[in-house]
């Protein structure tokens, strides 16, 4: 593998929850390989405590995350693109790969069920890390 970072961007709608876990496992488990990247597709302008605690209980600090836009990334190159319910508004991204996962938003899920909805989403960027040629870290 090269130098390079693989650049990988996770979409939601507000970018709060998904997306923020997602980019956050990608980091963990990509170390300097990856560059991890998220936005929304109506970004709601911050990042659910809910997530953040999730994401604490692994030891990820969340609140250093911000909810953002997909006009910071429209034209930019992505390795792969991963979509979790943003709708007509992700092709704007130009990506080589593009992978759309169906992942409930645990936004009004108790802390279980979102706990549950963060570990599929752990497990899915593992798996594509992997597909990308990236040796994910045993966090």
């Amino acid at each position: 593998m090269s130098d390079r970072k693989i650049r990988v961007l996770f979409v939601c709608v507000e970018n709060s929850n998904r997306s923020q876990m997602a980019q956050a496992f990608a980091s963990m488990y990509g170390g300097d390989a990856v560059e991890a990247l998220s936005a929304g597709s109506r970004p709601s302008g911050k990042v659910n405590p809910k997530a953040v605690a999730a994401m604490a209980e692994l030891g990820y600090d969340l609140t250093t995350h911000a909810s953002k836009g997909l006009d910071d990334f429209n034209g930019t190159e992505i390795d792969a693109a991963v979509t979790m319910g943003c709708g007509d508004a992700c092709p704007l991204v130009r990506a080589k790969h593009r992978f759309d996962w169906q992942i409930p938003d645990p936004r009004e899920m108790p802390p279980e069920e979102f706990r549950k909805v963060r570990d599929l989403i752990g497990g899915k960027v593992r798996a594509l890390l992997g597909e990308l040629g990236v040796d994910s870290r045993v966090v």
